[in-house]
This record gives structure tokens, C-alpha cells and sequence, in this order.
């Protein structure tokens, strides 16, 4: 089964044209965890014991809420999960995240950004698979 990390260039561009101008964007992650962090390229980063991907996450978070609130986003929701009530059983997740970002524009340099960049290996040394959705909002049934 294909394993998805990060976005292509296609998903990219098609993202940046479908929310570009949508105001709000929230990304829905789905997280799946190794069992054992794989720092291999990412020496710098490694901690001196070995930890579970879901540790490696953590740090990731840990380094990257400052910089999410420095780009005026904010973590919406993070909870533990497992299988899908409606959906495929051979899918699982280990967790959700939900991020709600100004715009597209302020994504795209939170996401590029060098201070964010400098730790973002302890998401890749984390992750086994993962998925991101972005959704911006419709209709306001609140």
C-alpha cells in the first residue's frame, strides 16, 4: 500500500488553485506512527535513546507551536484514534489533527518557513503514514 509524507507538486498547485482565495483554510491530518522513530536522515535532530514515533511527534508539535502562532494559525483539535466507524477496515489512524491557518498564503510561508523547516525531520522521522486534507468552510451550522 502506497505510504503518503508529503505533497507532490501536482497536490500542491491544486491546492493553492482550489482554496487560494477561500479565506480560512482548516488541514485535517491523519496520523499513523512507526513504532521506532527513524531519525537515519536526520542525524541532527536524533534524540540519544530511542523513542516511538509517536515521541518523534510530540517534538515535532513541541517545535512547531511557536511557529504556528507566530503565523497566526492555531491547533483546532488533537485526539487519538484507531479504525473508522463508516469507512475502509483495513484503514487506521493513530491520530487527529485539526489546524485551522488565516489563508492559503499564510500556509504556505508557515510551511516554508526556516525556523519550522529546522525540525519538521522529527515529523518524517514520526510519521508511517499520513494524510492531509484541507477544508475550507460552507456554510456556518453553528
Amino acid at each position: 500500500m502506497e505510504k503518503h509524507l508529503s505533497a507532490t507538486p501536482e497536490s500542491g498547485k491544486r491546492f493553492y488553485q482550489d482554496f487560494h482565495d477561500k479565506g480560512k483554510v482548516v488541514m485535517l491530518n491523519l496520523l499513523k506512527f512507526k513504532s521506532k522513530a527513524d531519525y537515519r536522515n536526520f542525524e541532527s535532530l536524533k534524540p540519544d535513546h530511542e523513542i516511538t514515533g509517536e515521541e518523534a511527534y510530540e517534538l515535532y508539535m513541541d517545535k512547531t507551536l511557536p511557529e504556528l502562532t507566530k503565523a497566526g494559525s492555531r491547533v483546532l483539535f488533537y485526539g487519538n484514534s484507531k479504525s473508522f466507524l463508516i469507512g475502509p477496515e483495513f484503514e487506521n489512524w493513530d491520530a487527529v489533527l485539526l489546524v485551522e491557518h488565516e489563508s492559503v498564503a499564510k500556509f504556505i510561508a508557515f510551511a516554508q518557513n526556516e525556523d519550522y523547516l529546522k525540525n519538521a525531520g522529527h515529523r518524517t522521522a514520526a510519521l508511517e503514514d499520513s494524510r492531509l486534507l484541507p477544508i475550507s468552510e460552507n456554510r456556518n451550522y453553528t
